[in-house]
């Protein structure tokens, strides 16, 4: 029992609390590349390897943390991330070598793992036709974080900073932000209360065996929406760690402020717009209305197929408007890639725990975990070598998602999405019952 009774509602106001301030520092980084590169002599690439390396860890860190969660409930582990993501953040502050740098920025960017332990916390406490918006608020206003970072560190901690400890900003930032980090985690254990009943925390903790996680990572509705989070989520993250070096390398910004608001503005709508996402599937659901007659009363998957295009449409978008020479162009552009990422990103998890409702934080694991190795491969296209420039990278990624896409388009075919969390790659349906995958 924490120290004030917990309503659904604080719930999602606490679990939201941790996760922006998790993306903040996940991406703290994203605003000082220009002055890291200089203390350290980084060449572009080398700093696209370390937008990359933020999302190193992320996979596999999300997987046991959203079964960590069904089995051991949130509060505790997200207390421990944010805990353990503060004293290394507040380490990294002082390294003087590149490598013990990268390792201790590699630890911090840990931090995004929360994203599954808040997933599976909210749908702890909510009912299943409202979870869409719940897990839409939940992430979208979470993911804002990046921005709030690009928006406020650079301003905060600014060119001449010259404050109590350090005399460069960046390392201010690193140090102050973690120390955050940790009086957030002892808030987040004091008060969060782990399901909205003991018989919901009873049904969720039962189903944690390690054969029953292969099970459920395996079935259709499982691998596709976790491809589908690769293109979408994986996308922002590539982005929030990309943009700001981006706009200043791509079009000679030199304004490190100008630069990062820039790149703020794909972050606002990627996180603040996806509560919409969320709902406009709750709303499908909920009224039974088909926008895509060839996946007829399957209307989550509907809306879910529409936001996957567009994110395409939009990134062959970005290498025109950068081709186009005119900054705003691709600004604009970034805007609707940052407004396609989030419909998908709140359509995709108002499935999930719809789909799995017992086992939300194994499943959120998997397709957040798998979803993040997009923002591992993204960057590595923006940033390459051989490219003719620094427009071409974005249809190269938009190539790279369309067998995505072409995956989504069979499985949300009807006769296949109705047992989607059922039947699966491996297995057979019958070694782990379920209710058949329904809309609501």
């Amino acid at each position: 029992m924490g120290l004030i009774k917990m309503t659904k509602y604080r719930t999602l106001l606490l679990a939201t609390i941790g996760f922006n301030f998790s993306f903040l520092i996940w991406f703290s980084f994203a605003p000082f590349t220009g002055p890291m590169a200089e203390e350290f002599g980084l060449s572009t690439a080398e700093i696209g390897i370390l937008a990359s390396s933020a999302i190193w860890m992320a996979p596999f860190g999300r997987m046991l943390t959203g079964w960590l969660s069904d089995k051991f409930g949130a509060p505790a582990i997200f207390a421990i991330v944010l805990a353990y993501v503060g004293v290394f953040s507040i380490a990294s502050a002082f390294a003087q070598n590149y490598s013990v740098f990268f390792v201790l920025r590699l630890i911090v960017a840990t931090a995004g793992i929360t994203f599954v332990i808040g997933i599976q916390h909210v749908a702890e406490w909510f009912e299943e036709e409202n979870l869409g918006l719940a897990e839409g608020i939940y992430a979208g206003v979470g993911n804002a974080g990046a921005a709030g970072g690009a928006l406020i560190l650079p301003r905060v901690f600014g060119t001449g900073w010259s404050g109590p400890l350090f005399s460069t900003n960046w390392r201010a930032a690193f140090f102050y932000t973690g120390i955050v980090s940790i009086l957030l985690a002892i808030a987040y254990y004091t008060l969060g209360e782990a399901a909205k009943s003991e018989e919901k925390r009873q049904a969720t903790k039962e189903d944690t065996s390690f054969k029953a996680w292969i099970h459920t990572a395996t079935r259709y509705g499982t691998v596709v929406l976790a491809a589908a989070y690769i293109m979408s989520f994986g996308l922002e993250l590539s982005m929030n760690g990309w943009l700001a070096t981006y706009y200043r390398e791509a079009f000679n910004q030199d304004n490190l402020v100008i630069a990062s608001t820039f790149a703020a503005t794909f972050s606002i709508a990627a996180g603040l717009l996806r509560p919409f996402g969320g709902y406009g599937s709750d709303l499908l659901a909920r009224k039974e209305k088909n926008i895509l007659p060839f996946f007829k009363g399957r209307y989550r998957e509907q809306w879910t197929f529409l936001g996957l295009c567009f994110i395409v449409v939009m990134m062959f978008g970005m290498t025109l408007a950068g081709l186009s020479g005119v900054l705003m162009n691709a600004v604009i552009v970034g805007f609707l890639v940052g407004t396609g990422c989030a419909w998908a990103e709140g359509a995709i998890f108002a499935q999930v725990p719809a789909m799995f409702p017992n086992d939300s934080g194994s499943v959120a694991g998997v397709v957040g975990g798998v979803g993040t190795v997009g923002g591992i491969v993204y960057p590595l296209f923006y940033s390459a070598p051989w490219l003719a420039n620094l427009h071409i990278g974005y249809s190269v990624a938009a190539l790279t998602m369309i067998p995505i896409v072409v995956l989504s388009a069979w499985v949300f075919q009807p006769e296949i999405a109705k047992v989607a969390n059922t039947a699966g790659f491996t297995g057979s349906a019958q070694e782990n019952p379920a209710a058949a995958a329904g809309d609501d």
